[in-house]
């Protein structure tokens, strides 16, 4: 541990102090003082914050540096906020205006907050687990020779801290087991365990589990229990049996005991230890308030444990848990109870809590009002933290660049699943500047993705060199699954969780590490749904990737309904931050994944979603246009233009488009005139339809262009392999009448043919749903 100078104890003291007066305010002025116009509670956590004062006030006023990066439990926001404000990153207008609209937010957000949001978190346990895949994906960039050259000052630390009440999140445990495959380093969690979750008080002896699993993975385990007053006296007379008190007492008992305050402690003490020898020696050399603050005198509270662990663990680069014994609540009227979790304190506690900190009614928001250290000094030292030598922590990187074209795969009957693999290899193969910088990733189904082809030709990524013994004197295999520090490919275990906070954290690497990568993910659709928290925490904090989901809907027809997609396509429509397309054919693949290289590098861009199918279709011979590659990526086009005025039109999406096909080509020798519409990505429709109508300009929107050869009383019928709101509401564009046919249940096993026919998407639906359209039309006109 680095020599304190004379100056830094009582500076980190104060600041402790202000740090939790800060939040604390923070909560009350939002919820007693800034008037209420809606009769709502705001909320906050005050509780929760002052448990972990203490150890965020030693990471960023004295640990950190500008290059590690940290994700704060959910519940802490306002500590977070009230550091920043001390460093000078936050405005007191956001500390005043805290859960209200443009105000500091509720959890830490990377898109939402003004100030220097590492990690976003919010769903609990989320946050904890990405630190330690931002700490794999910046051991892949130091091992791909990325990162700044030199020593380890060029790796920054990721740490992440969680309330104890996280770990209940199995999220967490699937990142550390994941993390201990991939060996990763440099990733700090510190448990802030006050042993209290939002209802109850947690288990006796849960850190004895916690410290099991960590150390099982290979983890450093730093238990933080005492502070330094209590560890002195426990080296006095009694302090064996104090001790033992201590460790055996539980949680509830200490919690409420904590709550009580001295005169409860010397009560309890005197009735279980009054006659040990030195017991009531301590006891009579301590007042109320003094016994309290010995007995509650955790290191989660005490600056120069905590520092000292923090300093000591700095050393090296070994990935640690630190398990750090608080009280909720700590320093607050309602420390330790058992209900303090949505706490609030009064006007008379607030005012009774200003008056202790000797601040003036009216300073409430000044950074030094009522310290003990002059505001000169204070400014000084905070001017000199580690943290604050930076001028910016947030990087501007340069796209790579995207050729113009990229060359549509040869092959008269190929699946969207087959070009994607056929693409990307051709990718590896062609264009060595785009392809350098795309890494993939998938929870154990590369090769039934198709990224086999890729992964040959660019490698596995391990920090150490392993060689696909089935490449050399053993039995052949197809795929090369050599190992190495300049693979490109992250194989992953099959929890689709971890592929999305991976993707995540690659898809950050431009902001964090200054590095762009353009991060490619593969799963099977179906299986979005079971990584869906992790896709929405992705795409919130605005990371960038594409994500390609294959086989979808039906075309898993012998593995049953639980393996069949059916709601995904509504996901890909409504997820914010997330552009989805569903190609029907290759060349259409092609256009829409080079437009998604651009859009994940673009400054208003997002993350991109491709759901493919195994479904081997015909593939029209045709090469298209730029405007058609234009209407491709926009969300569709005609692939059988209509006849003006025409009363019917086909509406398909994806694999389906066989059976739409076939349906026009017997619909128009009734109908000459109808059409077929593809289309490619009902979000982009869409979302240029309602920013269209609400500047009052719905004509301009390409879907209003599509159909505006149709008659107003022209019939829809719309078919994809998924759920079909995800196109009926094309019938608001026109308006048109719909007829929309999709999959609304869950499937059973079968073949294509059967499956297509038990849930009317084969072609005979598509022709009764045409001639029931027809026929109303028919009924109106007479």
């Amino acid at each position: 541990m680095p020599i304190m100078s004379s100056s830094v104890g009582p500076c980190l003291t104060a600041l402790e102090q202000k740090v939790l007066w800060l939040s604390t305010w923070m909560i009350h002025h939002a919820n007693h003082v800034r008037p209420s116009r809606d009769g709502l509670k705001v909320g906050g956590h005050q509780a929760s914050c002052a448990s972990m004062v203490t150890l965020m006030t030693a990471l960023y006023f004295d640990v950190l540096r500008p290059i590690d990066r940290v994700a704060v439990k959910p519940h802490g926001s306002p500590v977070y906020h009230a550091i920043q404000y001390l460093l000078g990153s936050q405005s007191r207008d956001q500390l005043e205006r805290f859960r209200a609209f443009g105000g500091a937010q509720s959890y830490p957000s990377r898109t939402k907050d003004d100030d220097d949001v590492d990690i976003s978190t919010g769903s609990v346990g989320l946050g904890v687990a990405m630190t330690s895949f931002l700490a794999l994906a910046q051991e892949f960039l130091h091992s791909r020779r990325l990162l700044p050259e030199g020593d380890r000052g060029a790796r920054g630390r990721m740490v992440a801290v969680a309330g104890d009440a996280e770990f209940d999140e199995g999220n967490i445990f699937e990142a550390l087991l994941e993390s201990w495959k991939h060996r990763v380093r440099d990733v700090w969690w510190i448990i802030d365990y006050n042993r209290q979750s939002l209802d109850a008080i947690v288990a006796d002896r849960f850190f004895n589990r916690l410290d099991t699993i960590f150390k099982t993975m290979e983890w450093r385990v730093v238990t933080l229990k005492y502070g330094k007053r209590l560890d002195a006296a426990f080296a006095g007379r009694g302090g064996d049996a104090l001790r033992t008190w201590i460790d055996d007492c539980p949680n509830s008992s200490y919690s409420a005991l904590a709550y009580q305050g001295g005169e409860a402690w010397r009560t309890r003490l005197l009735r279980d230890l009054g006659d040990t020898s030195g017991i009531r020696e301590l006891l009579d050399s301590h007042d109320e308030a003094s016994l309290h603050r010995l007995m509650t005198n955790l290191a989660g509270h005490d600056l120069d444990a905590v520092r000292e662990a923090f300093h000591d663990a700095s050393a090296d680069d070994i990935a640690t848990c630190f398990i750090a014994y608080t009280i909720k609540g700590h320093g607050l009227p309602f420390e330790g109870h058992k209900d303090n979790h949505s706490g609030l304190t009064t006007p008379a506690q607030i005012a009774t809590l200003r008056e202790e900190m000797g601040i003036a009614e009216g300073d409430e928001w000044e950074p030094y009002a009522g310290l003990d250290v002059a505001p000169k000094t204070l400014r000084a030292f905070l001017a000199s933290v580690p943290f604050a030598q930076a001028e910016t922590r947030e990087h501007r990187v340069a796209t790579v660049p995207v050729p113009a074209t990229l060359e549509v795969p040869p092959g008269r009957c190929v699946s969207t699943q087959a070009g994607f693999g056929r693409v990307l290899a051709d990718i590896a193969r062609r264009h060595p500047t785009l392809a350098d910088r795309i890494v993939t990733t998938s929870p154990d189904v590369t090769v039934s993705t198709n990224l086999g082809g890729w992964v040959n030709r660019r490698g596995v990524f391990s920090q150490s060199a392993q060689a696909d013994v089935f490449r050399g004197d053993q039995p052949l295999s197809a795929q090369d699954w050599s190992m190495g520090p300049d693979g490109q490919h992250l194989e992953l275990g099959i929890a689709e969780n971890n592929l999305f906070l991976l993707l995540a954290a690659l898809g950050l690497t431009a902001p964090l590490f200054g590095v762009r990568l353009l991060p490619v993910g593969t799963l099977y659709d179906p299986f979005i749904s079971r990584g869906l928290d992790a896709l929405n925490y992705a795409c919130y904090q605005d990371a960038r990737f594409i994500v390609v989901a294959t086989p979808s809907g039906l075309t898993l027809a012998p593995e049953g309904g639980a393996h069949q997609s059916v709601l995904t396509p509504l996901v890909g429509l409504a997820q914010p931050g997330l552009t989805s397309f569903e190609p029907a054919y290759v060349d259409e693949l092609v256009a829409i994944l080079r437009w998604s290289f651009e859009h994940i590098q673009a400054e208003d861009g997002g993350a991109v979603y491709l759901r493919l199918s195994t479904r081997p279709l015909d593939q029209p011979a045709r090469t298209l246009s730029e405007r058609a590659r234009a209407d491709v990526v926009d969300g569709g086009y005609w692939l059988e233009p209509p006849s003006p005025g025409t009363e019917l039109a086909l509406v398909a999406s994806g694999a389906v488009i066989a059976e739409a096909v076939e349906a026009h080509r017997q619909i128009v020798e009734d109908v000459p005139g109808a059409g077929l519409l593809v289309v490619t990505s009902a979000g982009r429709l869409q979302d240029d339809w309602l920013d269209a109508l609400r500047t009052g300009q719905p004509e301009r929107a390409h879907v209003a262009r599509l159909l505006a050869p149709l008659a107003s009383h022209a019939g829809l019928v719309t078919v994809l392999d998924g759920h079909p709101a995800t196109l009926s509401w094309l019938g608001g564009v026109g308006p048109h009448r719909v007829m929309p046919l999709g999959v609304r249940s869950f499937g059973q096993s079968g073949d294509l043919p059967d499956l297509y026919r038990a849930y009317r998407l084969d072609v005979d639906a598509i022709l009764d749903a045409a001639a029931r359209l027809c026929v109303a039309a028919s009924t109106r006109r007479s």
